[in-house]
């Protein structure tokens, strides 16, 4: 039987799609190269960082936005990166969780999407 082998990318739609990717390069060092959005190569990512699938009941709160999905990144740095975003405009959800397999925390990107970022534990 053929099996997923994983994460192929993250696709969705933007108001403009060349000013959020510069936000995002400039704030969070994504190596953005249009039209095509970035890649991340699997070699680049701590050992313990996985690609996570799951589907969410319609009614969940855990996105906290009006959108249908929420972007989970790896970040080596949380506190940092949440700094960044910070002050790059982002809204900061002023909360980390610190669980077995790592620190998560969350902002809202200038186009209202929610990210949730992940720095794998040790």
């Amino acid at each position: 039987m053929a099996k997923v082998l994983g994460i192929g990318g993250i696709f969705f739609r933007s108001k403009d799609p060349e000013k959020l990717g510069a936000w995002y390069a400039r704030w969070l060092g994504v190596p953005v190269e249009h039209p095509w959005g970035a890649s991340f190569q699997p070699a680049d990512l701590p050992g313990k960082a996985v690609g996570v699938w799951a589907p969410f009941k319609p009614d969940t709160d855990y996105f906290a936005s009006d959108k249908a999905y929420m972007f989970n990144l790896v970040v080596d740095d949380l506190d940092g990166a949440l700094a960044q975003v910070r002050e790059g405009g982002a809204e900061v959800v002023e909360k980390i969780e610190e669980m077995e397999y790592g620190r998560f925390g969350w902002f809202f990107d200038p186009e209202g999407n929610k990210v949730e970022l992940w720095e794998p534990g040790d």
